[in-house]
């Protein structure tokens, strides 16, 4: 007799080479000898499956259910495996993006980075991780970073710690017009160095819980801290400090590098400054929510919300950010920086899936490269914003103080190892339009 649920029998994993299974195991909410409404199988089984394939270490993963009798099933995990070590040649740009570079500095190779990167995953099968930095030209840099996600049996607990070491010759002391303003020579201009123990928890499958202690000592030239005394404040050119940070994450998206349903929230506190001797005293929360959900017809569109509080109102140039750095930018003003103590961002999108493939590439022998997923979406974007500026007119900005629109169309390339490559045509409240191109990838 059939009866209106599923018993889970047994779960079996194939293709974890390298992995061990209780990392796997971790993602799966579907255990053994559950009982599963017959309804809710194939929902259980596609969230199993995106959890595992957010892991990062697999390049296709397949979670199905066999039937063994009326009412007994077993789950096969089916994966293949990422190639895990990369040592990559380094060229990369100096500037906040590509447009910065390609528009606003001339295109100059002096601005570039070279060096090489090493990025090691599931260095001992437990998903820990070493990450490896040796950069040179415009900026030099050695940083090591090694993390382990799980350090209990109940694989909820995890520790990073690394440190970091950065040069400079040419520095953006200051703002002006919504631009960054440089000075070079050939001295150097500024030293950075931190180290930081990380300690994570995650006590659920979607809640990410990260505390983190890091101390910084940054120093300049005097010749920065005369073009702006208040890069560090009070002319100093040197900056100690402990700074202690919260996140928090609920992470519940299908896939990491390039989501089309589930949802994000991201809040963060950061306190600069724990010691009576630290020349910091900072305080800031920032808050991120995004929506992905399907529309059907291959229709998907997704909103995002914003925003950062800092105190007090007098703070450190090299502190004070805005809208304009990595992900938080109005689209349209790609090629703007608008420092403020205080900002908003919403950003909509709808989107169009032009083509989502999974093409096996036969003449390639390694299997870790022989499977290529390939997906093209064309969109649909309109995003607005606001910067709260108490220095708006020592800075000289137009843009702080005053509400951002912008909107456009893009045509965005996710491929394999979470490469994600985008061009847009964007116009802004001021008119202004461009075509600007962006590009991310976690090997």
């Amino acid at each position: 007799m059939q009866r209106d649920y599923w018993v889970v029998r047994s779960v079996h994993i194939h293709g974890n080479h390298r992995t061990r299974e209780r990392i796997i195991l971790r993602e799966l909410e579907v255990k053994a000898g559950d009982t599963i409404q017959r309804p809710q199988l194939t929902e259980k089984l596609a969230w199993d499956q995106r959890k595992v394939t957010n892991t990062n270490l697999f390049i296709t993963v397949d979670v199905t259910a066999k039937e063994v009798s009326a009412n007994e099933i077993d789950i096969e995990v089916n994966l293949k495996e990422r190639w895990y070590v990369f040592v990559i040649p380094v060229f990369d740009l100096a500037d906040r993006n590509f447009n910065e570079w390609w528009y606003e500095r001339g295109r100059s190779f002096r601005r570039t980075i070279y060096g090489a990167r090493l990025n090691y995953k599931n260095v001992t099968g437990n998903a820990d991780k070493i990450n490896a930095i040796f950069e040179f030209g415009f900026t030099r840099r050695t940083q090591v970073v090694y993390s382990l996600p799980y350090i209990d049996k109940a694989q909820k607990t995890g520790i990073s710690f690394g440190a970091s070491y950065q040069t400079n010759k040419e520095v953006a002391y200051r703002s002006a017009l919504d631009k960054l303003v440089y000075f070079r020579s050939e001295d150097l201009m500024r030293d950075r160095f931190f180290t930081n123990v990380i300690l994570t928890r995650r006590n659920q499958f979607y809640n990410f819980h990260r505390l983190e202690l890091r101390l910084v000592r940054n120093s300049i030239a005097d010749t920065v801290a005369r073009l702006n005394p208040d890069y560090f404040l009070n002319g100093q050119t040197k900056q100690r400090y402990f700074l202690l940070s919260y996140l928090f994450t609920h992470d519940r998206r299908d896939a990491v590098a390039y989501p089309l349903r589930g949802h994000y929230l991201n809040l963060t506190a950061n306190q600069y400054g724990l010691l009576p001797s630290d020349n910091v005293r900072l305080f800031e929360i920032m808050a991120n929510y995004t929506r992905y959900w399907p529309l059907g017809a291959k229709f998907y569109a997704s909103n995002s919300v914003r925003g950062k509080l800092s105190w007090p109102e007098r703070q450190p140039y090299t502190n004070l950010r805005g809208l304009g750095y990595l992900s938080d930018f109005v689209r349209g003003y790609e090629l703007y920086v608008i420092d403020g103590q205080r900002y908003g961002l919403v950003r909509n999108t709808l989107k169009y899936q032009l083509l989502n493939v999974r093409k096996q590439v036969r003449w390639m022998p390694m299997k870790q490269f022989n499977t290529v997923p390939l997906a093209l979406y064309v969109s649909l974007f309109g995003d607005m914003g606001y910067v709260n500026s108490t220095l708006a007119q020592e800075y000289n900005s137009r843009l702080a103080n005053s509400w951002l629109y912008g909107g456009g169309v893009a045509l965005d390339v996710a491929t394999f190892y979470n490469i994600v490559g985008r061009i847009s045509y964007s116009v802004n409240r001021q008119g202004q339009t461009g075509i600007f191109f962006n590009f991310t990838y976690d090997l």
